[in-house]
């Protein structure tokens, strides 16, 4: 890694110490912003290093996704159409006790490919043979926030709280760093109470953070109640689940009470607008967890139920549908909706150093073609993003001062193989064959 520096380009940092948006230049060193200029020109050219004009160039952040299954992207498109619990139970579990873990590796790589060609920078994982999703997020270069799977229900649970704890110690800061393991309960109505505690011990042992689904479903709130006789968060709240960092995923049916404890708490929601739109589990409360001070971030879920991994699609229906659900066209404006996918994704993350472009800070950005019709005339930027842009516009992806795209290709991963890999295997598991281009 060397010196990359982006000069003349309209740069977005979401640093509330510098204007909104700007046109100047930015340098990289090694795995770090060097230096954030708003007048363009003003940053020494570096002798030995790379210069990118920036003149039709917008230069921002990458996306951080706080909520999916990589290698789900197997399965895209096998089940469509479905409610969650047929989808989960008739569907997608079957399939997935063939899995392998040489699957889960190809179908991580591949969900990585689409993620930075999309302009995401970090993602986060919950799913099963997670070291082989540890080596594909290593071999992709991108940040990664990756948790073992976990299911509390038979006799498997304790022998993957084993494998969560070993995939810990060994994963860990892993590849310069850019991997984080999280412990990953995956719902309240899959993780009995006891289980949930052994699960809280473990995480308490190394200080890890946990990501759990709650409150995705109606269903799943009434079946709380009458089970425990409350919902998902107040249980949750009830076993002191929230005095740890705590992801939480969905967060679509929640009530008053719900939404003070998880501000009080401090829990982290990843919002889920496309995936829970199709499976027709409701809108979350996104404006008024926001509004109460919830620390919101944006999540695909699985390419299986969405059915792409498009953050910027998410950050546009995220905006849309608090403004249609409330009849309000000023909820989650623009750049409320670029803090919820990019700066707000990494605080609930637990990364202190991503997020932003700030001399210091890590250098995980994107670069969009404003060489587009939909860019045209370029008024507001940040609006422009929210609103018009798509990830076919993502030109440049650099995570950890590394160049993973440029000129919207992959400089590291071999896309035609793994693409021949991932239908293989799709094709193997479900017993269906695929429709050839």
């Amino acid at each position: 890694m060397g010196k990359i520096l982006f000069t003349g380009a309209c740069i977005i940092t979401m640093d509330e110490e510098k204007p909104e948006y700007f046109t100047g230049d930015l340098l990289i060193e090694g795995d770090r912003i060097a230096a954030v200029s708003e007048r363009a020109g003003a940053i020494e050219r570096p002798r030995a290093g790379r210069v990118i004009e920036g003149r039709d160039l917008l230069l921002m952040p990458g996306l951080v996704n706080t909520h999916g299954h990589a290698a789900m992207t197997l399965l895209r498109g096998y089940a469509d159409d479905l409610p969650l619990q047929e989808w989960l139970e008739e569907k997608i579990w079957p399939v997935e006790e063939n899995l392998t873990g040489d699957d889960v590796y190809w179908g991580t790589l591949l969900a990585i490919a689409e993620m930075l060609k999309g302009g995401t920078t970090t993602f986060t994982d919950m799913y099963f043979f997670m070291e082989r999703a540890a080596e594909a997020a290593a071999e992709g270069k991108i940040r990664a926030v990756l948790s073992r799977g976990l299911i509390g229900l038979g006799e498997g649970g304790e022998k993957a709280l084993r494998e969560a704890a070993d995939f810990q110690r060994n994963w860990q800061g892993a590849a310069g760093g850019r991997i984080s393991v999280t412990y990953g309960p995956h719902a309240p109505y899959t993780c009995p109470p006891d289980f949930l505690r052994r699960v809280m011990d473990e995480a308490d042992k190394t200080g890890s953070a946990l990501q759990i689904h709650v409150a995705e479903t109606a269903r799943e709130v009434e079946e709380c109640k009458r089970q425990y006789g409350s919902t998902p968060v107040r249980h949750l709240h009830r076993l002191g689940l929230f005095e740890r960092r705590v992801i939480a995923a969905h967060c679509v049916h929640l009530d008053d009470e719900d939404i003070e404890i998880l501000a009080e708490k401090k829990v982290g929601v990843a919002h889920n607008p496309g995936s829970n739109l199709k499976l027709g589990s409701g809108i979350a409360p996104a404006a008024r967890l926001l509004d109460t001070g919830v620390t919101v971030g944006l999540g695909t879920d699985g390419a299986s139920s969405n059915n792409n991994l498009d953050l910027l699609e998410e950050m546009r229906l995220a905006a849309l549908l608090a403004k249609g659900k409330a009849m309000e066209p000023t909820l989650i404006p623009a750049r409320q909706a670029l803090q919820m996918a990019t700066i707000n994704g990494a605080s609930l993350l637990g990364l202190a150093d991503v997020g932003i472009l700030k001399e210091g800070f890590k250098a995980d950005l994107i670069a969009l073609n404003l060489k587009e019709p939909q860019a045209a005339p370029l008024f507001d930027p940040p609006a422009h993003v929210v609103y018009a842009a798509a990830a076919a516009d993502v030109r440049f992806a650099v995570v950890d001062g590394e160049m993973l795209v440029e000129e919207g290709r992959l400089t590291g991963l071999d896309m035609e193989k793994i693409i021949d890999e991932c239908n293989r295997r799709a094709e193997r598991l479900t017993g269906r064959s695929l429709k050839k281009p």
